[in-house]
């Protein structure tokens, strides 16, 4: 595999005492150049202090403490800026618990070669997921469904947070401005990436269900992205409408 340059796996981090050393150890073992940067939100069960102890062991993994639990998109924002600041040219987003296998970021870096954002996504040939409630894959695939509809984006797997951004795609897309959680903030992402006119591919990767601790899923994060998928496809709509009319003109 050729590398696409200096690469940042940043990794957001509430309770996951249990979980953060061997998600990190398994990064280094996967892709030893790869730095990592642990962004814990204040976690009570001290899983800051287990990554400060990481940090202290290797050069290579670093952590960004902020003070209160404000959201997994509050988090990558920090990370992608710290990354940014210093210099990464490539910047991963990957999960603390796991569902997100290290050992298959290689795949996503390869593909680095053809594309400014990668996407890890479970629903193209070869991608899977294991251990999933059936509700929730079909919540998941349903989802996605919706985007595709309502956004008339091609992606399969737009609501994955496993994916490798350039850092150009960052700097272009004003991800400072994404207010959004979760599933919501993985698709506004994806949707101003594509908007932007950069080059994304998905690369088939096995998603598991965590074995540690909790899920931080939520009823109001779906939601959320309910509505604002919804209304970003109305403006969407409504702006096309435009271009129509004034083409007519």
């Amino acid at each position: 595999m050729t590398e696409p340059g200096r690469v940042l796996v940043v990794i957001p981090t509430y309770q996951e005492r249990e979980n953060i050393e061997s998600i990190v150890r398994r990064v280094g073992a996967a892709v030893p150049t790869a730095d990592v940067l642990v962004v814990d939100d204040g976690s009570p069960d001290g899983t800051g202090k287990v990554a400060d102890e990481l940090a202290e062991a290797d050069e290579r993994v670093h952590v960004l403490h902020r003070n209160a639990k404000n959201g997994l998109g509050a988090a990558y924002i920090a990370g992608f800026g710290w990354g940014l600041d210093r210099g990464y040219d490539v910047l991963v987003e990957m999960d603390a618990d796991g569902s997100h296998a290290p050992e298959q970021l290689p795949r996503l870096l390869g593909a680095m070669g053809g594309a400014d954002l990668v996407l890890g996504s479970r629903y193209v040939p070869g991608g899977a997921v294991v251990n999933w409630p059936r509700r929730r894959e079909v919540l998941s695939r349903g989802g996605n469904l919706y985007v595709r509809l309502a956004l008339g984006i091609r992606l399969k797997d737009a609501t994955g947070g496993y994916r490798a951004f350039r850092r150009e795609v960052l700097e272009s897309i004003d991800y400072g401005a994404v207010a959004s959680q979760g599933y919501c903030f993985q698709v506004d992402l994806a949707r101003r990436a594509v908007a932007a006119g950069f080059r994304v591919v998905e690369v088939p990767i096995t998603f598991a269900e965590r074995v540690r601790g909790e899920s931080k899923m939520s009823g109001d994060i779906v939601r959320e992205a309910f509505l604002r998928v919804g209304q970003w496809g109305v403006a969407e709509r409504r702006q096309q409408l435009r271009q129509a009319v004034n083409r007519r003109r």
